[in-house]
């Protein structure tokens, strides 16, 4: 099954949230459910987190 555009930005979104700000994936899939796309949402609700790797 091939990717749509949506899930591929996902996918960039998820993995560049856990390389640039220490979460897992899973936390990172988590926020992207809740906020979306947005990214200064997404990293200041990352940064909020309490259990970063």
């Amino acid at each position: 099954m091939a990717l749509t555009s949506d899930s591929q930005s996902q996918e960039a979104v998820v993995q560049r949230l856990v390389r640039e700000i220490g979460i897992t994936e899973a936390q990172a899939l988590e926020l992207v459910s809740f906020l979306g796309l947005n990214w200064g949402s997404l990293v200041r609700e990352a940064k909020a987190l309490p259990f970063r790797k």
